[in-house]
């Protein structure tokens, strides 16, 4: 029997973070078509939990552990030539793990789930070889050197410019490339030159019973306080500086208008400049919760301030399969098929994230009629069921055609 050899950046579960929550839904979709073989990489903050125990059943398995230190592999990185992203996923046990599950096993599709994984696609393998950008990941360091400064300004660069000729070079090799949304693949077509049908989108979804605000209770808020909410995993840089340009250029204004409103921070991991956000101009930070839903359902509405944001943000999907009002910068929007006004807010500035939170705290009722009409946008555009519906032609176990991404 035909099987599949997984590759991951990251362990695919919990689902509890934005990579993870698609490379979960895309691993559990392989796991019904065929056997599959998971390589992948934990870091120091991983709690692993057992296959099992998230409800994927593996033909093998294994994981590395992710333990050297930035700088380090920022050294190997200058002295091999290589992007940090590489070296820093650099594994002697997972290489020979899929060199040995090659050989023994009828292996016809390798998965490759993030960029920094496809150097442990084999030259000499033969077989189908599916690339899961998700975004262009390139494209993203590029933006980081753009607007930074001092010396990481040139390691962002460097990035950028090793990881696009990666990036290039990987898609020529594999079947099918993959992104989350056709803005990205379109972006990855015109940097990369490459316009065969390859190059295909494949969105995110989300699931949907589990975001149902029937089932669950908000958590308690302070009575005339409205909660305006922002959530993400908090010690990645541009969720860091989302919510500080909310708290230092948007709160202010917001303030003014509704004095006890609240600004929650919630999600794992806040790093220290985040942490001293907490009690000023109304905010408050929360960090890591049991269940992310309760303040979903409190919440008056959901801000998703980013600066820097590649493919589709599933806090925006969260919020708006909850219900939510969402204010959303153009890049935290983009990817997502909603219409400004009638879905989600979308924002220029920080003064106009400003004034149209300030809208929704001030009309409950148009927060209300955004939000229902969010959820039922989602409720029909949004299963990951549909998003994924294309995995087994892509994989080779259905012949089906495939839409490709939008020129």
């Amino acid at each position: 029997m035909s099987e599949i050899l997984f590759l991951c950046h990251r362990v695919p579960w919990p689902p509890n973070r934005g990579d993870k929550i698609r490379s979960f839904h895309v691993l559990r979709a392989l796991v019904d078509m065929a056997p599959v073989h998971l390589a992948c990489f934990a870091d120091e903050n991983d709690t692993v939990q057992s296959a099992e125990e998230v409800g994927l059943r593996l033909a093998s398995s294994e994981i590395a552990d992710q333990t050297t230190p930035m700088w380090l592999n920022g050294i190997k990185a200058l002295a091999s030539g290589k992007p940090v992203s590489l070296t820093a996923f650099e594994s002697p046990g997972i290489r020979e793990f899929v060199e040995r599950t090659i050989a023994e096993r009828d292996i016809s599709c390798i998965f490759v789930f993030s960029g920094q994984m496809a150097q442990y696609i084999p030259d000499s393998y033969a077989g189908r070889t599916v690339m899961d950008f998700v975004d262009v990941d390139s494209a993203k360091f590029e933006s980081y050197a753009n607007s930074g400064s001092g010396p990481m300004r040139w390691v962002h660069r460097r990035e950028g410019r090793l990881l696009a000729a990666f990036e290039k070079n990987i898609a020529h090799r594999v079947d099918h490339a993959l992104f989350v949304s056709d803005a990205e693949a379109t972006l990855f077509r015109n940097r990369s030159g490459i316009t065969s049908g390859k190059i295909r989108a494949m969105g995110n979804g989300i699931d949907l019973d589990f975001y149902d605000p029937a089932n669950v209770d908000p958590v308690r808020q302070e009575p005339g306080a409205p909660m305006i909410l922002f959530t993400g995993q908090m010690d990645y840089p541009p969720n860091v500086e989302a919510v500080s340009s909310f708290c230092h250029e948007a709160m202010p204004g917001i303030c003014q208008s509704h004095p006890a409103a609240k600004f929650m921070i919630v999600g794992r991991a806040p790093t220290k400049d985040v942490c001293d956000l907490d009690g000023l101009n109304g905010t408050r930070v929360i960090g890591e919760v049991d269940d992310i839903r309760s303040w979903l359902k409190a919440a008056d509405c959901v801000v998703a301030p980013l600066r820097i944001a590649r493919g589709i943000q599933n806090k925006v999907l969260e919020a708006m399969a909850m219900g939510k009002a969402v204010v959303a910068s153009q890049d935290a929007a983009q990817g997502i098929e909603a219409k400004n006004g009638q879905h989600l807010l979308v924002a220029g500035s920080p003064e106009e994230e400003a004034a149209m939170t300030i809208r929704l705290l001030t009309a409950p009722v148009l927060a209300d009629q955004l939000g229902s009409a969010a959820a039922t946008l989602v409720r029909k555009e949004y299963r990951w069921a549909d998003q994924l519906s294309c995995l087994p032609e892509l994989c080779g176990f259905k012949k089906e055609p495939v839409m490709e991404a939008a020129e």
